[in-house]
C-alpha cells in the first residue's frame, strides 16, 4: 500500500494552533486564515469508526475545490488555495507529505449557524417526516409521493448545526428568528441557485443530486459566502442516475453502504464503533473514488 492509500486518522502540527477536531477535518488557525485538513475519518450514526477509508480526505478535498472553482462564477466561496507550495508556510510545506490533497487554505469568517440543506428528492429524514406529516420543515407537500421520487420542484429544508448529536430539522420562520429575515432569505436563494446548477451539472453525468448540504459565513465586509466542503458524498446524496426507480432506497455514492453493514451486525450506535472488514473499507473507498471520476472526469489513482 502507497503512503497516499493509507488512511490518514488524525494529524498532529504542534507548531499551529488546533481550533477544531471534527469528524472529519482538522482545522488550524495560521494568523486571518484557517488550514482546513480533511483525514480519512468516517462516522456513521454520529460516532466516529477506528476505521479509515483510503482516499476518502483527497475525494472531499478535490471535489469540494471543483465545486468551488465552478461555482465560484455565481458565489463567492472561502477557498483560496488546495496547493501547499501557494501556502507559503514552513510548517505546512515540512508536512506536505501528509497533507498533500487533502489540505484547504481558507478565509476565517464568520460562520452562520445554519444547515442549508436543499432537496430535489425524497429520502433520508425528509421522508422519514414526509410519511408521518406530509411535510419538511413544514414545507407541505402532495400526496402519494413515494420514496426517491423527485419533488415537483426543489425544497430549501434547514437544519440546526449542532456540534455533537444529530442535525434537526427547522422550519424558514425558526431560521429568520435565528439570523434575521434578510440574511434567512439570502441563505435560502444562495443555497437554491448553487443546487440548480450543480443538480444540472451532475445529470448531464449520470448523477442524481438528491440531496446537498451548504454552510455560510459571513466576511468582515458583510459578504455572505460559501465555506466548508461543498457537493461532495459527505454532504450530499449521489445516486447513479443509471438504475434509478422511486419507490425504494437507491444505490448511493455516499456512506449509506457502511450504515448498512452496521445495521446488519446490530451495533448498538454507541461509542466504541466496530471495525469494519477489509471488503467494506475498499467498497467504501471505490464508491468515493468513483463519485470524483463521474463528477470531474479525472482519475485521482
Amino acid at each position: 500500500m502507497n503512503n497516499k492509500a493509507t488512511p490518514l486518522l488524525t494529524t498532529n502540527i504542534p507548531e499551529l494552533k488546533l481550533c477544531n477536531r471534527g469528524k472529519v477535518r482538522d482545522i488550524y488557525e495560521i494568523n486571518d486564515t484557517l488550514l482546513i485538513i480533511t483525514t480519512d475519518r468516517i462516522s456513521a450514526f454520529d460516532v466516529v469508526l477506528p476505521s479509515g477509508i483510503p482516499y476518502k480526505g483527497q475525494v472531499l478535498t478535490g471535489l469540494s475545490e471543483f465545486w468551488f472553482k465552478y461555482t465560484s462564477r455565481i458565489i463567492e466561496n472561502h477557498l483560496i488555495t488546495t496547493h501547499i507550495e501557494h501556502m507559503d508556510n514552513p510548517v505546512v510545506s515540512q508536512h506536505k507529505d501528509i497533507l498533500a490533497g487533502r489540505t484547504m487554505l481558507v478565509k476565517k469568517v464568520k460562520v452562520v449557524p445554519v444547515e442549508c440543506v436543499v432537496r430535489g428528492y425524497l429520502a433520508g429524514s425528509g421522508w422519514k417526516e414526509y410519511q408521518k406529516t406530509q411535510t419538511i420543515c413544514g414545507i407541505k407537500l402532495p400526496a402519494g409521493l413515494r420514496e426517491s421520487d423527485q419533488l415537483p420542484e426543489p425544497i430549501f429544508t434547514p437544519s440546526t448545526k449542532a456540534t455533537i448529536g444529530h442535525d434537526e430539522n427547522i422550519t424558514f420562520s425558526q431560521v429568520t428568528d435565528m439570523v434575521g429575515k434578510e440574511l434567512a432569505e439570502e441563505l435560502k436563494e444562495k443555497s437554491m441557485k448553487l443546487y440548480l446548477l450543480a443538480r444540472d451539472y451532475a445529470l448531464d453525468r449520470d448523477i442524481i443530486i438528491c440531496d446537498t448540504k451548504f454552510e455560510w459565513g459571513i466576511t468582515e465586509n458583510n459578504t455572505t459566502i460559501l465555506i466548508d466542503e461543498a457537493l461532495t458524498p459527505d454532504s450530499s446524496r449521489f445516486w447513479p442516475r443509471d438504475g434509478y426507480a422511486s419507490g425504494k432506497p437507491q444505490q448511493s455514492y455516499d456512506k449509506q453502504f457502511i450504515r448498512d453493514y452496521l445495521e446488519s451486525i446490530h451495533w448498538n450506535k454507541k461509542p466504541p464503533a466496530p471495525a469494519l472488514p477489509p471488503e467494506i473499507v475498499q467498497k467504501t473507498s471505490e464508491k468515493y473514488l468513483s463519485a470524483y471520476k463521474a463528477l470531474t472526469g479525472k482519475s485521482l489513482i
